[in-house]
């Protein structure tokens, strides 16, 4: 049996298969047979292969040397689904982006610096620029540091991810469907696409209070019915077509905070609650939640001029920064900045199923 090379990397609050692009077909009808055999899918618990039965922790990251100037490596984000034989390349994931930087150390394609390593990703889903910072004394990787994020136990070192040039980068445009505030089935909505297509609404209008753990959401069938009607609607008010068998756009549901942040965020995706919220995702609701009119900005408890916005969701808090550029109408965003942490779980060779 012929394996392939693979990293199994925890990337922020998701866990996924990384590969260099070489060690995969070059048609991408065969890459993602190869990916879903690797996967386990279609099953429900991925027992055939090294998924984890969620769409968190069935995701894959391509890594190759820049093929253009003006950054480092190339990266592809592919969603794979669990008990569907789906692969999407519709949307980014900036939660195993804080992972790419790393692997591309390790794999060779960026040199390490003696004490911290910035790598340029050019984001191939979307066409954007993301820079990751994290540490490499002595030239090599080290994943050990004292950060803690919500959702992950224990603790591991920094990784910095600066994003510019997002807004717009899968709808075409910050505003998709040109207005801050939309009614969709008689429900109030922002559509924001600042990196993660995401319709943002509040939790009340949906009939919940916006606390609800995890589970106890995904075992209300009404709610991920209006969810999955609400979504399929926005999505072609935001050009995105027909997005019924699509990951994105996102949906986050919000409330006022009740534990220090500035928001209380339910995101699902596209219908399954998710255990936390996306990096991405969480930036375009921050985005949102400071534009003047958006829904659910009456929510927010704003912090000081120049300090991250704390989002509250089911496992714990974001911190998210946002920088507008004020001149202009809507506002443009210069740069969003996150702090998230990697750890590599495994290096070798993986097995696909027959």
């Amino acid at each position: 049996m012929t394996g392939v090379r693979c990293m199994l990397m925890r990337g922020g609050t998701s866990k996924g298969a990384y590969f260099l692009a070489e060690d995969l077909p070059a048609d991408p009808a065969a890459r993602d047979d190869l990916l879903l055999r690797i996967m386990g899918t279609p099953d429900p618990r991925q027992i055939d292969g090294i998924g984890g039965a969620h769409l968190v922790t069935s995701k894959v990251a391509i890594v190759s040397a820049a093929t253009e100037p003006g950054h480092d490596v190339d990266y592809l984000f592919l969603q794979l689904g669990v008990d569907q034989p789906t692969v999407s390349d519709r949307q980014t994931c900036g939660n195993l982006l804080a992972g790419v930087g790393q692997f591309a150390v390790e794999r060779g394609l960026v040199p390490a610096g003696p004490e911290r390593t910035t790598v340029r990703v050019r984001l191939l889903n979307t066409g954007t620029i993301a820079v990751a910072t994290f540490a490499t004394p002595g030239g090599e990787v080290d994943y050990s540091g004292g950060t803690a994020i919500s959702g992950v136990p224990g603790t591991a070192a920094p990784v910095e991810l600066d994003f510019t040039e997002t807004e717009g980068s899968v709808c075409g445009s910050l505003l998709p469907t040109g207005h801050v505030r939309d009614d969709v089935g008689g429900i109030e909505v922002s559509c924001v696409d600042n990196g993660m297509p995401v319709v943002v609404a509040r939790a009340a209008d949906l009939g919940i209070t916006g606390y609800e753990p995890a589970d106890v959401l995904a075992a209300d069938s009404a709610l991920t019915e209006r969810i999955d009607a609400l979504r399929t609607e926005a999505g072609k008010l935001m050009g995105l077509g027909d997005v019924s068998a699509s990951s994105v756009p996102k949906t986050t549901l919000v409330a006022a905070p009740r534990d220090g942040g500035a928001i209380c965020t339910r995101t699902f995706i596209p219908v399954k609650p998710h255990p936390s919220i996306g990096v991405l995702g969480g930036v375009s609701v921050v985005t949102a939640l400071l534009l003047d009119g958006a829904v659910g900005s009456e929510l927010l408890v704003a912090p000081p001029a120049g300090e991250p916005v704390e989002i509250e969701h089911a496992s714990g808090k974001l911190a998210v920064g946002i920088e507008f550029d004020t001149t202009t109408t809507p506002p443009r965003v210069r740069r969003s900045t996150v702090i998230r942490t990697a750890r590599k779980l495994f290096d070798g060779t993986v097995f696909p199923r027959q």
